[in-house]
């Protein structure tokens, strides 16, 4: 048995936030590592194909952690989007409503962080569409998404990012 096994619950949560704080770090300074070598540019497509792998991955461990079936829908993803790993470091906010699950990221770390520093926003809407689609179809492979707004996209003040995700035929029931 591990010292982590035999934490109370309060240690736990407070464990898990430092790991999503490490896997978040981790995340950006190996990003960093890329641009100083290659550029924006290329630490930006770099950046998606590792997302590209990586976002089925999470989806899918999420999945069979709440025992979500494989067409649980819109109901599925918005539960699932609650287990991320950066949802417990992140504000984040999702309404269902017409067979249209919309999802706002209302304060994102990494984004606040250059705000506090003076920074422009970080341009991640390309990596966003990669890691939004691709955790949204292992979740449910009938989910469509697309992008209301995501840096370098204007944005309003309540939030950085914001996602709209899909069932055709359920889209075509509520119209």
């Amino acid at each position: 048995m591990s010292q982590i096994d035999k934490l109370p619950r309060e240690r736990l949560l407070a464990l898990l936030k430092i790991f999503a704080k490490n896997w978040l770090a981790h995340d950006g300074l190996w990003f960093q590592a890329v641009e100083r070598a290659h550029g924006m540019e290329h630490a930006i497509d770099l950046d998606a194909e590792a997302w590209k792998r990586f976002s089925p991955v999470e989806a899918r461990r999420i999945k069979d952690f709440l025992g979500l079936s494989d067409h649980g829908g819109l109901e599925a993803l918005e539960t699932a989007l609650e287990y991320r790993l950066y949802a417990s470091l992140n504000k984040q906010r999702s309404e269902l409503k017409g067979g249209v699950l919309f999802f706002y990221m209302n304060d994102c770390r990494v984004q606040s962080a250059r705000k506090r520093r003076g920074l422009p926003d970080f341009p991640c809407k390309k990596v966003g569409l990669v890691e939004y689609s691709t955790f949204a179809t292992e979740i449910d492979p009938r989910i469509n998404t697309e992008c209301i707004a995501c840096p370098p996209d204007e944005h309003p003040d309540d939030y950085y990012c914001g996602w709209k995700f899909w069932i055709e035929e359920e889209q075509d029931k509520n119209s």
